[in-house]
């Protein structure tokens, strides 16, 4: 049983084991695979592994027809894979479903904390001596934004979205939902649809996949409905937002601030216009890299693949 990673290191730069993996096969990682690498290096692998390299229609019938039988996602997203061919092939599509939830909530929260108490402004304020030289015990730039009793909105109430709702009421924070899908809510959250989620939330982080519906859901005319002290936080996908349109309306103070933890285009183009923008925080896709969270991805895909081989398929999008 062969099995190929085509892009491991950001799963596994190192500090983890692929063990229970190489358990179920024989295992071949590559640290990062180009599209026209694909086919020599999956060429005989009946399980594929993928985290962010594209596999096509084409590629996937090829493959195919050199004995795939599975594809694993590294992830929770699926888009770079052709599920809609692997189906059309036969071949499962398994993701790996709820993995990073804490580590992602945990993170959303790092950000908020990060605009709302200025920590890192003060830190480097500090070591630059302003602390040495003032007369009082304290000083601070800027205003500080206490949790209690502003409005978070939530846009999309998978798991991680779940998560983020607790926590907020846990801080007394009012908390709004718009989704999709309606569920029961916990106690101290409301249901409202996307436009008064805009226009009544202190704070709107995203939690929404992005599909055909949700692309550029951020944008110049639901930013215009956002009060000019509110904050912006990403964490699912970086095309669910204008970047433009988001870049103005920090760079003209119609909106406070913006913390993003993806963008459309990943690594990011120099001209991306929010590396630029007025207060606007920016990491590098990061909130699941947890190493917890990582061990925990690589248990689930071990799993997945022994099911598939007991024949019992589990996380198969491609039904």
């Amino acid at each position: 049983m062969k099995i190929c990673i085509l892009d491991g290191t950001t799963t596994n730069p190192g500090d983890i084991s692929w063990a229970e993996i190489e358990a179920v096969g024989e295992l071949s990682v590559y640290d990062f695979t180009q599209p026209d690498q694909i086919l020599e290096r999956a060429a005989g692998a009946e399980i594929l592994l993928t985290n962010k390299t594209p596999l096509d229609g084409a590629v996937i019938a090829a493959l195919r027809e050199r004995g795939l039988r599975y594809i694993g996602t590294l992830s929770t997203g699926y888009n770079v894979v052709d599920v809609a061919a692997a189906k059309e092939q036969g071949i499962p599509v398994c993701n790996v479903p709820s993995y990073c939830t804490k580590a992602v909530a945990q993170f959303t929260f790092a950000l908020i904390f990060a605009f709302a108490n200025r920590v890192q402004e003060h830190s480097q304020s500090v070591r630059r001596g302003e602390w040495t030289k003032q007369k009082h015990f304290c000083y601070w730039h800027g205003e500080f934004m206490e949790m209690q009793n502003k409005t978070l909105g939530i846009f999309g109430f998978g798991n991680i979205g779940r998560t983020v709702a607790r926590i907020a009421l846990d801080l007394g924070m009012q908390v709004l939902v718009s989704s999709r899908t309606r569920r029961e809510l916990p106690e101290g959250c409301r249901w409202v649809e996307p436009d008064v989620l805009f226009a009544q939330s202190d704070i709107l982080s995203l939690h929404c996949p992005l599909t055909t519906e949700t692309q550029n859901l951020v944008n110049a005319r639901t930013l215009a409905l956002m009060k000019p002290s509110a904050l912006l936080v990403n964490t699912a996908r970086g095309a669910l937002v204008d970047e433009a349109a988001l870049a103005e309306a920090l760079n003209a103070g119609r909106l406070a601030g913006a913390c993003v933890d993806v963008l459309s285009a990943e690594p990011p183009p120099a001209d991306n216009p929010l590396l630029t923008a007025e207060n606007c925080i920016i990491t590098p896709h990061i909130a699941w890299a947890a190493k917890e969270a990582r061990m925990r991805l690589v248990s689930v895909v071990a799993e997945n693949i022994r099911s598939f081989l007991s024949g019992s398929v589990q996380n198969n999008v491609a039904k």
